[in-house]
């Protein structure tokens, strides 16, 4: 992956401003992968949307993550550090349909799509979520012969679809070194790439002022500047 340029990178965190997850997902997406549309981006299955990001993070921050959870059981803070190479992988998702077969039962579904994924999150019921997503994804169900709602078999479906893709769950499992209890922890790579972008675009933004303020040089300039640069600028400014 090329890394986004520093512009479209303060272009990106600054449309994700006024943006929540699911904007700032798609905007994180996108920057990502420069050339796809929005139509591509949203038909990808979520393993592949997951990965993406995983590659962005390590093009722009590299591959130590540190991360910080809190243990389900007590609640104390833990704090460890991750190679981002283990996580989002890309893997060859199936092209065609998925089967299970259970007793009389054949169920042929398509793994979740972005758009599948958000158009459940819009739904407040989680029950109503999961039937959507079901309703959503499944291409056909049969039982003896005769067209059925799948749901009775959703736990078998939802097992499948993890082997298939799965790198749609990233999961932790770490253990509590106050109660020793393992404690199951979602990465949420969206949130934590921002949250990286956001610290970063501020502190260029203050790099850019006190250049701009030292030698009168545009936005663009300053940013055309490699940051091995731009760091040497400023410690002159510094000892000005």
């Amino acid at each position: 992956m090329t890394p986004t340029g520093p512009a479209e990178l303060l272009a990106t965190w600054e449309a994700g401003l006024a943006q929540h997850d699911s904007g700032r997902s798609l905007l994180l997406h996108r920057a990502a992968r420069p050339g796809a549309g929005t139509d591509a981006l949203q038909s990808m299955p979520i393993g592949e949307r997951e990965a993406d990001p995983f590659a962005l993070r390590r093009a722009l921050f590299g591959e130590r993550m540190q991360v910080r959870v809190e243990c389900a059981e007590c609640g104390a803070a833990m704090e460890f550090d991750l190679d981002a190479t283990l996580f989002g992988t890309r893997t060859r998702t199936p092209g065609g349909p998925l089967r299970v077969e259970e007793g009389g039962w054949t169920i042929e579904f398509r793994l979740p799509t972005v758009a599948d994924l958000a158009a459940a999150g819009a739904v407040p019921d989680p029950d109503g979520a999961r039937r959507l997503l079901l309703a959503r994804c499944t291409v056909s169900a049969v039982r003896d012969g005769e067209a059925v709602s799948p749901e009775r078999v959703q736990r078998q479906l939802a097992e499948t679809a993890a082997s298939a893709d799965p790198a749609s769950d990233v999961t932790l499992n770490v253990a509590c070194p106050e109660c020793g209890e393992a404690a199951p922890a979602e990465l949420d790579i969206t949130s934590y790439l921002w949250t990286e972008l956001d610290t970063w675009a501020r502190d260029l933004m203050l790099d850019v002022h006190l250049l701009a303020t030292a030698y009168g040089w545009s936005e663009p300039e300053i940013l055309a500047l490699s940051p091995l640069r731009r760091r040497y600028y400023l410690e002159l400014c510094a000892d000005a």
